[in-house]
C-alpha cells in the first residue's frame, strides 16, 4: 500500500510540474502575441507545437500508467486470492523486518 502511495506522490508531483511547465509556457505564449516579426511568429508556432506535442505526451503517460496500476493491483488481488497463507506470512515477515530495523533505529 506505501507503494501505491509513493506512487500517487509521484505522479500528483509530474502533474503539478508539468501545470508549472504549461502555465509558464501560456505566459511566454501571450507575452509573444504582442511582438511582431516573422521571427516572433515562428517561435511562437514552434513554441505552441512543442506545447501541444508535451500535452499528448502527458496524457498518453498518465494513460499507460494507470493501466499498469490497474494491471499490477489485478495480478496482486489474484495472487492474493489463490495464495492466503503466502500472503499473509509475506506480510507478517515485511512487519517484523520493518519492525526490528525500526527498534535497532532507537
Amino acid at each position: 500500500m506505501a507503494h501505491q502511495s509513493e506512487v500517487s506522490a509521484a505522479r500528483a508531483q509530474l502533474l503539478e510540474d508539468f501545470d508549472k511547465v504549461v502555465h509558464d509556457t501560456e505566459a511566454l505564449l501571450r507575452s509573444l502575441a504582442s511582438a511582431s516579426g516573422e521571427k516572433a511568429v515562428a517561435l511562437r508556432e514552434s513554441v505552441e507545437s512543442n506545447l501541444n506535442t508535451a500535452k499528448a505526451r502527458l496524457r498518453e503517460l498518465q494513460g499507460v500508467a494507470t493501466q499498469k496500476a490497474a494491471g499490477a493491483a489485478r495480478e496482486a488481488d489474484a495472487y492474493v486470492h489463490d495464495n492466503p497463507w503466502t500472503a499473509i506470512g509475506l506480510a507478517a515477515a515485511a512487519g517484523v523486518i520493518v519492525g526490528l530495523i525500526l527498534s535497532n533505529r532507537r
